[in-house]
């Protein structure tokens, strides 16, 4: 048996090739949008991807499986678990409980494991020349290492009322179901930690049936749902809002990318142009360069591991966007865009400095300036973190205003008053503050040491 992890740091994302030596047989399972790594993979390896999988309809990235068939001709094998509400709208071969797929020497056993989703499915894999016990299974957002998927997305994301606490209830006879697999079998899930599908995911990529039922929390509630559900529905982060996009764009017919678009340099006239047209523009330069000079308007998401999940935050579906960024880490950031279905990048630009158009700059104040505007009246202290981390301590007098959705509560700031933003250590607060100076409010200064530097030097916090 062949076999590779492959991981996206961007989206703590992971996807596996399976593949049988033998017979020159491979299995994708949820594939990332960018495939060229599997085709990579196989060719490598003198492997023929013959089939593709998926353990259900994602929220958190736009799925390849459809790309990689395409270019393969392997086929798509997909949940028709879940009822009518849940089906992929796309010629695939449907998987139902007990249902079975073979690769090679190889066969998958379907587990139907609701919960996350009513269509989430498991893969438990068999490598028949070497035992006829299972040796891994995989399990998508149902078990994770250390948690379980979260079945809140489904109302906070999409929008389908009463689904969270019937999906948790299901997650719990879901993982009753588990527990009773053999403990040595691996298991390999579709995140990692950093992921928003779960809320305590662990560091290391793999675990066991055996390790996770005395570790993760998730099998500690034998005979007490109410307790499980209570639980697993307390504390979860707040979806980003392109997770709907995803469950839409994942089910439904959808344009293919089947190669990584090349992006051209905007000249100086054309990026005017499209300025003044008030095409969008996103800076993904860090917050540091940022502060000291940014086009007016402009929106800084920087370029590290949490860039598609802020851009997937901030931009919509429909709308083009400029980006700021050096010409060699484009190919990188086009790829980490288009694992969320952000293909509406109109061009590039490598730097602000020369396009004759005055720049702004960031007003960064330090700890003692910070704490100097504590308590005043014509002062505003925003909290830009997400819920669960300002219910668990924050600045006396702070107001919670995620930056997530700071674009649909600018009402919520008083453009009267002294503004001050502050997160955990700084790359959140750059974004909210280019996106309150996008919108017109000037009189805002950014606290980037935020809570890791109160804390460190003895800040005291609130908590609810």
């Amino acid at each position: 048996m062949f076999f590779q992890h492959v991981y996206d740091k961007s989206l703590a994302q992971a996807s596996y090739l399976i593949g049988c030596q033998a017979k020159g047989e491979a299995i994708v399972i949820d594939a990332q949008r960018d495939m060229d790594i599997y085709l990579n993979i196989a060719a490598q390896n003198n492997l023929k991807i013959t089939h593709i999988a998926e353990t259900h309809i994602h929220a958190d990235f736009l799925a390849g499986s459809r790309e990689l068939a395409a270019v393969t001709g392997a086929k798509l094998y997909l949940s028709d678990e879940g009822g009518a509400d849940w089906q992929y709208q796309f010629d695939h071969v449907g998987l139902k409980h007990g249902d079975v797929i073979k690769v090679g020497n190889l066969t998958l056993e379907v587990l139907h494991t609701p919960g996350h989703t009513p269509e989430s499915i498991s893969f438990i894999l068999t490598d028949h020349p070497a035992t006829s016990e299972p040796v891994m299974i995989f399990t998508g957002d149902f078990v994770f290492v250390g948690d379980i998927g979260r079945p809140d997305l489904l109302e906070k994301a999409a929008g389908i009322l009463g689904t969270q606490e019937k999906g948790a209830k299901q997650m719990y006879q879901s993982v009753q179901k588990f527990a009773e697999l053999a403990p040595f079998i691996q298991v390999w899930p579709g995140h990692g930690a950093g992921s928003a599908c779960g809320k305590a995911i662990g560091a290391v990529p793999s675990s066991t049936v055996g390790y996770e039922k005395i570790r993760n929390w998730a099998f500690q509630y034998q005979n007490d749902e109410p307790g499980f559900v209570d639980y697993l529905l307390e504390g979860q982060p707040e979806p980003p809002k392109y997770f709907a996009m995803m469950k839409h764009l994942n089910k439904v017919e959808r344009p293919l990318l089947v190669e990584v678009p090349q992006h051209q340099i905007l000249s100086t006239d054309a990026f005017k142009k499209a300025y003044a047209d008030d095409i969008k523009v996103i800076d993904t330069r860090n917050k540091v360069d940022f502060a000291k000079g940014f086009l007016p308007g402009s929106i800084n998401i920087q370029h590290n591991n949490s860039l598609a999940t802020w851009a997937g935050w901030i931009l919509n579906y429909q709308e083009h966007f400029i980006l700021v960024a050096k010409p060699d880490e484009m190919e990188e950031i086009t790829r980490k865009l288009m694992r969320i279905g952000l293909d509406n990048i109109y061009g590039f630009i490598a730097s602000v400095e020369d396009l004759n158009i005055d720049l702004q700059t960031a007003a960064v104040i330090d700890l003692e300036t910070f704490k100097s505007y504590l308590g005043k009246e014509d002062v505003q202290i925003v909290d830009v973190r997400n819920s669960k981390e300002y219910q668990d301590g924050h600045i006396e007098g702070a107001e919670p205003i995620f930056v997530g959705t700071l674009q649909d509560n600018l009402d919520k700031i008083d453009k009267d008053k002294q503004v001050v933003i502050h997160c955990q250590s700084g790359d959140r607060a750059a974004i909210a503050y280019s996106i309150l100076r996008r919108n017109g409010f000037d009189n805002v200064l950014i606290y980037s040491g935020g809570m890791k530097e109160w804390l460190a030097n003895g800040g005291k916090t609130a908590k609810i």
